[in-house]
């Protein structure tokens, strides 16, 4: 069994900073991107930032230059850190990763439960 626990959401001022974590565990073997992903009310749900094993990242246009993603291969994480905040950022965030679980063959995506970040004066 496999967990995807994300921390770190939660209300701030336009223009302030917020860091999200996001922790895989359970019988992770390997684990190849990692992903951010939002969803606002009464839309869909959007790519922010994906991250891959060897470090290499992308990030969606409205967030380039505001959001940094990174990792740590060796305890399965994800942060995404998010500085300038706008309030059109509020959304539930949802970690996303490629897993192989122990005695697997096949990588299979997992997401965490979502964690709420809210941007407003």
């Amino acid at each position: 069994q496999v967990q995807l626990v994300e921390s770190g959401g939660g209300l701030v001022q336009p223009g302030g900073s917020l860091r999200l974590s996001c922790a895989a565990s359970g019988s992770v073997f390997s684990v190849n991107s990692m992903a951010w992903y939002r969803q606002a009310p009464g839309k869909q749900r959007e790519l922010v930032a994906r991250i891959f094993y060897g470090g290499g990242a992308n990030y969606a246009d409205s967030v380039k230059g505001r959001f940094t993603i990174s990792r740590d291969n060796a305890k399965n994480t994800v942060t995404l850190q998010m500085n300038s905040l706008k309030p059109e950022d509020t959304a539930v965030y949802y970690c996303k990763a490629g897993i192989r679980v122990s005695g697997g063959y096949y990588y299979n995506d997992y997401w965490g439960q979502g964690t709420q970040v809210t941007v407003s004066s």
